[in-house]
């Protein structure tokens, strides 16, 4: 019991939970894009066919599935190298990859006039923009 005691393990735990948050939001919604890309293209061509994003619809999910992707990576090897040896760097990048996701979703959200979706996207970067306060 003393180890969950110690103030070094409880700020490695504080400083791992934001990028595994992260890890898992991308790596589902990365991973769902990977695995049925065709329904996610399918949504997105219909969500933003009355936008100035209609003529990039593929090239768009394309790019957003790479930095999902990238960010879980980056956010999950992160927050594991943080509980074993403390350093923050992959974590750090992971959230920042994490943070420029969630505003170009938020950006696509807002030209759809998506509001409600907007504000769901822009608490997660409230989130990420913590995580990388905390890791500073």
């Amino acid at each position: 019991m003393e180890f969950f005691l110690d103030p070094n393990v409880q700020m490695k735990v504080m400083r791992a939970v934001i990028p595994a948050l992260m890890a898992v939001l991308f790596a589902q919604s990365g991973l769902d894009k990977v695995f049925d890309f065709q329904g996610n293209l399918s949504w997105m061509t219909s969500h933003f066919s009355k936008t100035i994003l209609k003529g990039i619809v593929r090239p768009s999910l394309l790019a957003i599935t790479l930095m999902e992707l990238a960010a879980a990576v980056f956010c999950a090897a992160g927050a594991l190298v943080i509980l074993f040896s403390g350093s923050t760097v992959a974590a750090f990048w992971g959230l920042i990859i994490a943070a420029a996701t969630l505003i170009a979703l938020f950006a696509g959200q807002r030209i759809a006039k998506d509001y409600s979706g907007a504000a769901t996207i822009a608490m997660y970067a409230g989130i990420a923009v913590l995580g990388i306060f905390v890791l500073r």
